[in-house]
């Protein structure tokens, strides 16, 4: 979560870009965002050559001592930030401008990754030395702060993207804000991915999702075990589990350097209209996790004719549930978040998408979310649905859970609070043996596929949770007028008190 400290230095660089000509905000973020990219690849790089080293498996450098800059041979060393970070402002930026940013940009250039496709038209912009300068030096300032603070085991480059985002005006109509990261980490501690696991997010931005899978596989050493000392297993992490797409070439830019960073040599990251025909993808990933747009509706002419059998609708968040069950193997298994209206809207397209899920595939979970998850930038309320392709039915109970708080507050300032149902959610969705007895008075309980179709397939919590009324007994009409009339003969003894004493005065 990004905090005032962090917003106040972003603003310092956004005004330092304003003094040095650069007004244009995608600019200034595209330029923020190589950067703090350049920055990282020194820090994954100097990681990767520690763990190598703890693992006793080798580790090639991109920094070697001979580069390959554009038909010259250059340091390598000196492309890293923690080196030229302490240049002269001079030769800070030559380096910078025609070393370190050809070398990011030809960093695969030898193949056709994602990486290559979406740095091939970027442009280094940034005017003068001073200017580079002073943002190199405000940077090492930031990244100083978020050690010593332990932002850096987040993904802050994704929460200032978001921040210097909402700086746009077009941001919110857009809909491109991020998902909290506490909820995508959650989701992701939901569905244990696997080392062999074919993962994909449709509609990715700045592949959050995709980078939280990745590093719940590296955070845990028997986890990073089963992937780097495998070759088969390493070779698939670093080439083949990751797939994201979008439309928003700046969106994809930034996932595919986010991936980088983060250890994946060459996720698939593509320009794709998902809902479209352009999307050709059916029974291909075992895991898909996602946030999709909720806003909008599409013309029937550009959606996939496949998608419409299942549910003919306009509205996006339907599409989107339909397209996961069509892209997903048969086993393959979906957390994704939808707004509440496709729990329990009455439409024939809402309830057909329901009915689909729950009669020919397996409905797991529905965990309901507080509508301030999303605040500052919407206030919709969401849920959380959790379902495995089968083809074949397989729904015996739905588990429910009525989330309360996330451990933040739920208005637009967001601040830390003590009270945090996420470990909770967890715990009690991997021991769902344990949570047949539960009452459905309690936060969490299973409900019967029958009671779900006999309520014409409404997943909507309310309608299956029961509150438990504590009866409450009043005094009889007689006693409260007794009490009243004694409570006036109390006033007017006392106001004969007063006109004595005011009286003697």
């Amino acid at each position: 979560m990004i905090t005032g400290e962090l917003k106040n230095r972003i603003d310092s660089l956004w005004d330092d870009f304003a003094a040095g000509g650069i007004v244009n905000p995608l600019t200034v973020i595209e330029q923020i965002t190589y950067l703090m990219f350049i920055h990282d690849l020194d820090e994954a790089d100097n990681k990767g050559s520690m763990e190598a080293m703890m693992l006793g498996i080798s580790h090639e450098s991109i920094f070697k001592d001979k580069v390959e800059v554009e038909g010259r041979t250059v340091d390598g060393k000196q492309l890293k930030w923690s080196v030229f970070q302490d240049f002269p402002a001079e030769k800070m930026f030559d380096v910078v401008k025609n070393e370190v940013f050809p070398f990011i940009i030809n960093l695969h250039s030898d193949r056709e990754s994602a990486y290559s496709k979406y740095m091939s038209d970027a442009i280094f912009m940034i005017p003068t030395p001073l200017l580079l300068s002073k943002v190199v030096e405000k940077l090492s300032d930031l990244f100083r702060m978020m050690k010593e603070t332990k932002l850096d085991k987040e993904d802050v480059r994704g929460d200032v993207y978001e921040y210097l985002l909402s700086k746009l005006n077009t941001a919110g109509r857009n809909g491109q804000f991020r998902t909290p990261r506490h909820i995508i980490k959650m989701m992701v501690e939901l569905m244990q991915p696997k080392p062999d696991e074919i993962i994909c997010d449709p509609a990715c931005g700045t592949s959050g999702f995709l980078i939280a899978a990745s590093e719940y596989l590296m955070e845990d050493e028997e986890r990073k075990r089963e992937v780097l000392f495998d070759k088969e297993n390493k070779e698939h992490y670093l080439n083949h589990m990751f797939h994201g797409y979008d439309m928003d070439r700046t969106m994809l830019r930034i996932g595919a350097m986010n991936m980088m960073a983060h250890g994946i040599d060459n996720p698939c990251i593509e320009y794709k209209d998902s809902l479209s025909d352009q999307n050709e993808d059916k029974n291909k990933y075992s895991l898909v996790l996602a946030n999709p747009p909720f806003k909008g509706s599409l013309d029937y002419d550009i959606v996939s004719p496949d998608l419409l059998k299942i549910s003919k609708t306009k509205k996006t968040e339907l599409l989107f549930v339909t397209l996961f069950l069509r892209m997903l193997k048969i086993g393959g298994r979906c957390a994704c978040i939808v707004p509440d209206g496709v729990l329990f809207g009455s439409s024939k397209a809402h309830k057909s998408i329901r009915k689909e899920i729950v009669e020919n595939n397996r409905l797991e979970a529905v965990i309901s979310m507080p509508s301030g998850v999303f605040k500052p930038y919407a206030g919709v309320s969401t849920a959380i649905l959790i379902f495995t392709k089968t083809e074949a039915g397989g729904t015996d109970h739905v588990w429910f859970y009525d989330m309360q708080n996330d451990g933040l507050s739920l208005d637009d300032k967001r601040s830390p609070i003590e009270e945090n149902d996420i470990p909770d959610i967890i715990r009690r969705f991997h021991n769902l043996d344990g949570e047949m007895e539960r009452k459905r008075t309690e936060q969490s309980f299973m409900v019967p596929k029958e009671d779900i179709v006999e309520n014409d397939y409404d997943l909507s919590i309310n309608k299956y949770k029961e509150v438990e009324y504590v009866p409450v007994e009043y005094p009889s009409t007689q006693e409260i007028l007794t009490n009243l009339r004694e409570i006036e003969m109390e006033i007017a003894t006392a106001m004969d008190e007063l006109t004595v004493m005011l009286g003697e005065d």
